[in-house]
């Protein structure tokens, strides 16, 4: 296992393991980082939590590189929702000698509790990659339609690209509302890599884009299960994905979101 050095390629002969962050809070705080409520602050880590998985992380990765073994995995670590925390979260990615991936959700720039322009610039200045996550990180991109997606995937690239003078060739979906349109009309406004939230390491293609899945992790999460999902190992990634199936079901109804917000109302 080793981390990824390339914002859209994979080395040729290796899966990989793609995880997901959202905030780090160095006190428990809520609205300090990020969108605020009960459910965006179950994906909310306490910053000695962090430092904790990306130790157990960045260690399995050196017991892995010192084993024989068929196949090796890469692994990323992705981060959701441009709040305020990121550059805190690069200074620790930056010690243990991690690059991230950033996402930011365009219209909440400069607003309180996320990143700034100049916080946006030094992250890309330290070597972390920038994605769009969206523009206004409302509603369910899998219902959108062709246009309302093409703004939203559009408008993002197109203000983070200027403020980079670089292009945006990663993104993710919010919320992990995905259908293959989605990945039809990021491809259309140039991104090359698209992160759902499917726990799954395989990929497929869309248009040019590369689609993949990610292993969410929470407050709850331990470090050591961290770990186990960075190396591979088949138990853990299981018990995501029958999760994520039974979820997938609920969504398709109209009734997911009012019972997802009396769980977390409770």
């Amino acid at each position: 296992m080793q981390p990824d050095r390339s914002p859209s390629t994979v080395s040729c002969g290796s899966r990989c393991i793609s995880l997901c962050y959202h905030d780090v809070l160095s006190r428990n705080d809520g609205s300090a980082s990020g969108f605020s409520g009960a459910d965006a602050d179950s994906y909310k880590l306490d910053e000695a939590d962090f430092c904790k998985h990306i130790d157990a992380i960045t260690c399995a990765a050196a017991r892995h590189n010192g084993t024989q073994t068929k196949r090796e995995y890469a692994v990323r670590l992705t981060f959701d929702d441009g709040g305020a925390s990121a550059c805190r979260i690069a200074d620790i990615l930056d010690s243990y000698r991690w690059q991230g991936y950033f996402f930011i959700p365009t219209d909440y720039i400069d607003r309180p509790a996320f990143l700034t322009r100049r916080q946006i610039l030094e992250l890309r200045s330290r070597g972390h990659f920038i994605g769009s996550h969206g523009s206004s990180h409302r509603g369910r991109m899998s219902s959108m339609s062709r246009e309302a997606l093409a703004r939203e995937w559009g408008a993002s690239a197109l203000i983070l690209s200027e403020l980079l003078g670089e292009c945006i060739t990663t993104a993710s979906v919010p919320s992990g509302y995905y259908c293959r349109r989605v990945a039809e009309m990021a491809a259309a406004a140039g991104v090359k890599l698209l992160f759902t939230l499917e726990p799954t390491s395989r990929t497929h293609i869309v248009d040019g884009c590369m689609v993949t899945g990610r292993y969410a992790l929470r407050r709850h999460s331990s470090a050591e299960y961290a770990a186990l999902i960075a190396a591979g190992k088949l138990a853990p990634r299981l018990r995501q994905q029958v999760s994520w199936t039974a979820k997938k079901v609920l969504k398709a109804t109209p009734f997911y979101s009012r019972l997802r917000r009396l769980y977390f109302a409770g």
